[in-house]
């Protein structure tokens, strides 16, 4: 999937005024599934940012668990 065109916030405030919209009623069945079509990729945006941002997440948990390598050791005299 390509990157999201818009930010996650923006696609999160789009989706929730097409919600009320659809929620509100009063619109023809070919407005109501245009919106329906717009919330399905309003909420594939917001997904891919989530995950991302729950890898990104992963990815830094990963760095500090991982243990370091042992300090170096001094020669024996």
């Amino acid at each position: 999937m390509s990157a999201p065109e818009l930010s996650y916030e923006q696609a999160r405030a789009e989706l929730a005024t097409v919600v009320e919209q659809l929620e509100a009623g009063g619109t023809t069945l070919e407005q109501s599934l245009a919106l329906w079509e717009r919330g399905e990729r309003l909420a594939d945006i917001c997904q891919q940012w989530l995950d991302g941002a729950r890898a990104r997440l992963d990815a830094a948990r990963r760095e500090r668990t991982t243990p370091e390598s042992p300090p170096p050791t001094s020669p024996s005299i």
